[in-house]
């Protein structure tokens, strides 16, 4: 069974910058699409954002232009830049990962703070 493991949080001054990456114990070609979410204390888990197999992406109103992100299949590794990031940006953010003959997958998460 395919584990995903992100990696990348941590504490940020607003403005700033961070890549998260999601490394796959497994092939992330068996996955359909790939995506990020992010659920900030008391709030429900939102999508941040999505890439197929393709390549295509999608994002969330509120990281458009911001947020980019990118797979490298030779890595198994799916990658989220976040740029400009803002106080409301802080959660934890997950990766999550479905394929119709793998279902869904989820990582343990990890913590983006933007504070000064």
């Amino acid at each position: 069974q395919v584990q995903l493991e992100e990696s990348g949080g941590g504490l940020v001054q607003p403005g700033g910058s961070l890549r998260l990456s999601c490394a796959a114990s497994g092939s992330i070609l068996d996955f359909a699409h790939m995506h990020w979410f992010r659920q900030a204390p008391g709030k429900q888990r939102d999508l941040v954002a999505t890439i197929t197999q393709r390549g295509n992406t999608n994002y969330a109103d509120s990281v458009k232009g911001r947020f980019t992100i990118s797979r490298d299949n030779a890595k198994n590794t799916v990658y989220l830049q976040m740029n400009d990031l803002k106080p409301e940006d802080a959660a934890v953010y997950y990766c999550y990962a479905y394929g119709d003959q793998t279902g869904g997958r989820w990582g343990q998460g990890t913590q983006v703070t933007v504070s000064t």
